[in-house]
């Protein structure tokens, strides 16, 4: 019977405890949201709706095509000018999706008979690019800029290592600049993923390289999502311009792919210029996820310290996390739930997101329900 291995998979994953639902949110929902990435509180923010809004006004519903054909407006331009000054990069170039940002990245910047060094905790998004890219990929221990040097040293042409800056399971940082060390060593490029970093770390938000000095570095390219910290949707590549000049020439997920919609442009670009106008939201993101974390500890819970905005709680078993998150939604508090296969380590938790806009009540109020709902 076709697809008849689907329904044993999917008695598979009921026993296990492991069925994933989608749970559509209304426009106007109660909840205290410690789940989304929203992490500079600008997703519905008047300015950056507006901006939204006037690019879909201006340039339609869609972008029509592929951004080599009809896809690409001069709002897209503007916000690559914008984004690789703002993070202090040569070019950038965007995307439809972060995903399609690190899919292009990897595979593109990986040719036959390359070596590519990926972290054990990379993002699904850095991994897939590893499995579709035409080198060969080993993957070395988490967070290990020696392993990295160790593997690099096994390569026999062109290599690069890949890795987050900011891991989203536990929200910790990469250390860059011993990866950066490692890569200018054995004359390997540094490929990082900026996701959670840009809109938090660095001066003003410029991200995770910049916070290490690495903006701008001839052997660093770096992704990021417009969809998290800058309230939209979409990603994109930053980076030397010979490198955004070869992607535009050899990403198929550029090349093949509709451009990003204007409204997403138009946001992003809107929140890009409300973060150089107020810097202090990403200092303030830093400082609610530190605020939730020695809150958490105080009480009693097992949370990783962040390093960025992400405050992971560990839970006693995949069960029990789903249980609990969906206790402390029903109390008023929606929170992520991460658990295996999900997480490499296989440790079950609650993903908490601190957002730049939260008052301390607020923060006080999610660590009550959290405490009050633990298994």
């Amino acid at each position: 019977m076709a697809f008849g291995w689907i329904d044993e998979q999917a008695s598979a994953r009921r026993r296990a405890g492991l069925v994933r639902t989608l749970r559509p949110r209304p426009a106007d929902s109660p909840l205290l949201d410690l789940a989304s990435n929203d992490y500079l509180g600008l997703a519905h923010h008047p300015e950056i709706i507006e901006g939204a809004a006037e690019a879909a006004r201006t340039w339609g519903g869609g972008a029509t095509g592929s951004r080599l054909v009809t896809g690409t407006t001069e709002l897209h331009g503007e916000l690559e000018r914008e984004l690789a000054a703002f993070c202090g990069f040569e070019a950038a170039l965007v995307f439809s999706s972060g995903y399609a940002a690190n899919l292009a990245a990897v595979t593109a910047l990986a040719p036959h008979g390359s070596l590519v060094v990926s972290d054990a905790g990379n993002h699904a998004s850095l991994i897939d690019g590893c499995r579709l890219a035409r080198g060969t990929t080993q993957v070395v221990e988490h967070a290990d800029p020696e392993a990295v040097r160790k593997a690099l040293g096994t390569a026999k042409g062109p290599a690069i290592a890949v890795s987050d800056t900011v891991f989203s399971v536990d929200g910790d940082a990469a250390p860059l600049a011993g990866l950066a060390a490692a890569c200018r060593a054995y004359g390997a490029g540094l490929v990082v993923d900026d996701a959670h970093g840009l809109g938090v770390l660095g001066d003003g938000g410029r991200g995770a390289p910049y916070a290490a000095g690495l903006a701008g570095a001839p052997n660093v390219v770096v992704t990021v999502t417009l969809s998290k910290s800058l309230g939209s949707q979409g990603g994109a590549v930053l980076g030397p311009a010979k490198v955004i000049d070869h992607l535009v020439n050899a990403a198929r997920t550029f090349i093949f792919d509709t451009g990003l919609a204007p409204a997403a442009t138009g946001a992003a670009l809107a929140a890009l210029r409300l973060l150089r106008r107020e810097p202090e939201r990403a200092a303030r993101a830093r400082e609610v996820a530190r605020a939730l974390h020695t809150r958490l500890t105080a009480s009693g819970h097992e949370a990783v310290r962040p390093d960025a905005a992400v405050v992971s709680v560990r839970a006693p078993s995949p069960d029990q996390a789903v249980r609990w998150a969906a206790d402390c939604r029903e109390a008023g508090l929606a929170v992520g739930c991460f658990r295996p296969p999900s997480v490499p380590d296989g440790i079950s938790r609650l993903r908490l997101t601190a957002r730049a806009d939260l008052t301390e009540g607020q923060i006080d109020r999610a660590v009550g329900i959290i405490g009050d709902t633990r298994p």
